[in-house]
């Protein structure tokens, strides 16, 4: 199946928690793709200025769907936001 919608989640993240940014991503990759509806890819990038998460979903509504999802809003969510130095940009853009 072909990845039509992306989820990006862009942190910033001080360096020193990144590690700990890292495992929650490796926690809950293979759960991630195993169990939400739609999903297909999921991918850590790092950059010197952020942290970016790139999920890759078959639909726009199910890469909305996971955001209110119980695996994002317990577990995720939880494990990432005392990491945080600010809010998460949040977008969602559609394959063309």
């Amino acid at each position: 199946m072909n990845v039509k919608a992306y989820l990006e989640i862009t942190m910033q993240i001080e360096e020193t928690k990144r590690p700990a940014a890292a495992k929650v991503y490796t926690d809950y990759r293979e759960p991630f793709l195993q169990t939400i509806e739609g999903a297909l890819t999921k991918d850590l990038l790092i950059r010197d200025e952020d942290v970016q998460v790139l999920h890759g979903f078959d639909s726009v509504e199910h890469a909305k769907a996971y955001l209110t999802s119980e695996m994002f809003q317990k577990d995720v969510f939880v494990g990432l936001k005392p990491l945080w130095a600010s809010d998460p940009d949040v977008r969602i853009y559609l394959v063309a």
